[in-house]
């Protein structure tokens, strides 16, 4: 089965490279100005282009305006949403039928309950995103660094297409592999040297860390 890799919260052109080469399939860009991670629609746009037909460039926004939507989708023609707030099934439409794009609806998971909270946006999301629950305090609603119990994911429908998120790393990639199966994988402070600091080294291992996984479980 092919495996979605999307490496999110790219700041520089070093770091897109890194996630390129290594072989992902989705790069993700943020515009929340609480995160480390944070980028303007106009830098974006020159990454962007550098990822232009070598990876799927991914919006990420948290309860993000129409307003400020025309100003990234205008500069940076992502090719999908990733809405990370409190956006409505109703939201979720509007947004895909504004932009002519594919939407992905991120959930903050801690107990199996909370995956039926996806219920309403079935045949309206394009794909889900599971990240756990942020931590109490925390502003940002992802890229804390924490995991959550991969092993609820065994009781979503067959045909739910989502990414994994939260707390992945070189050292659990192939726990969550093995545990959740899951269709696309999504990280962003695993592969930092500190907040909002991509490494190249990091980026590189992970990688040989998902190939190892899937070899393994091939063999």
């Amino acid at each position: 089965m092919a495996l979605d890799i999307k490496i999110c919260g790219l700041k520089t052109a070093e770091a897109l490279t890194a996630a390129i080469e290594g072989g992902a399939s989705h790069v993700g860009f943020i515009f929340f100005p609480k995160s480390p991670r944070n980028v303007t629609p106009a830098h974006a746009a020159t990454l962007r282009e550098q990822a232009r037909g070598r990876a799927r460039t991914v919006a990420v926004t948290v309860d993000a305006d129409d307003a400020f939507l025309d100003a990234i989708a205008g500069a940076v023609q992502p090719d999908m949403l990733q809405l990370h707030g409190s956006e409505s099934p109703g939201r979720v439409a509007a947004l895909q039928a504004r932009y002519s794009l594919p939407v992905m609806k991120a959930f903050a998971v801690h107990e199996a309950a909370d995956l039926a909270r996806i219920a309403p946006y079935r045949g309206i999301a394009d794909r889900f995103l599971f990240d756990a629950r942020p931590p109490a305090g925390s502003e940002l609603p992802g890229g804390n660094g924490v995991r959550f119990d991969w092993t609820i994911l065994a009781g979503l429908d067959a045909g739910v297409d989502y990414m994994l998120s939260g707390g992945l790393d070189a050292a659990n990639i192939g726990d969550a592999l093995r545990l959740a199966n899951p269709p696309g994988i999504d990280i962003s402070s695993g592969v930092e040297s500190a907040p909002g600091v991509k490494d190249a080294a990091l980026i590189e291992a992970f990688f040989k860390a998902v190939a190892a996984a899937r070899n393994d479980r091939a063999a």
